[in-house]
């Protein structure tokens, strides 16, 4: 799978996962907004690390930089 997301978008990403997860455990993770705060981090920080976003490529989309030194 092709990297499709560019750095100031991972960084954002796991940004909001870090505080998705801290915000999970604030309101109580066994609660159901915590649940929701959960997979939202969990999604945040997996498409950060990974530099891959499925709905992107279900789109078309990409915030990566094209390569112009090819």
């Amino acid at each position: 799978m092709a990297r499709n997301e560019g750095t100031v978008d991972r960084v954002v990403r796991v940004g909001v996962g870090v505080a998705a997860l801290v915000g999970a455990f604030a309101v109580g993770i066994s609660t159901g907004g915590g649940i929701a705060l959960a997979v939202v981090a969990a999604l945040g920080l997996v498409t950060g690390a990974t530099g891959f976003c499925p709905l992107y490529r279900v789109l078309g989309m990409s915030t990566r930089p094209a390569r112009t030194d090819v």
